[in-house]
């Protein structure tokens, strides 16, 4: 799967309005960055903590659909956990997320988002499922 494949695929999507885009992807690896603006801050102008998580699960998420069979199996979010550590009110943010653990039915992915003089915002651990799609 490449960049251009994961951001064609999440076309029409919260991913898209939240105007996250992949920036990179390897085996293991994947970096993705989203704008602080309207749709992605609170009440009081900061990056919202549930955008700030919603860019690492959907890291993590993708990494682990690049990492699998789509057509045989599924990738649901089975535990996230998030440390908000600073924010910002303007600019882009980006993501990194590493592969920790690749077994047959769980992922576990690494995540920190990060602004643009590199001041870590959150560092987030996520646990994908693999599952197997069963005919219908």
């Amino acid at each position: 799967m490449t960049v251009s494949d994961l951001n064609e695929f999440c076309k029409n999507t919260m991913i898209e309005h939240l105007g996250i885009e992949f920036t990179r992807i390897e085996e293991g690896f994947i970096e993705g960055k989203m704008p602080v603006g309207s749709r992605t801050v609170q009440p009081m102008r900061l990056l919202h903590g549930g955008a700030s998580i919603a860019l690492a699960e959907t890291l993590g998420s993708a990494g682990s659909m690049s990492l699998i069979d789509p057509a045989g199996y599924y990738v649901v979010g089975m535990q996230v956990s998030a440390n908000h550590l600073a924010s910002v009110s303007s600019g882009i943010v980006t993501g990194k997320a590493r592969l920790l653990h690749k077994g047959k039915s769980t992922h576990v992915w690494d995540v920190v988002v990060q602004c643009e003089n590199d001041r870590i915002l959150l560092a987030c651990r996520l646990t994908n499922m693999i599952v197997p799609k069963r005919d219908s």
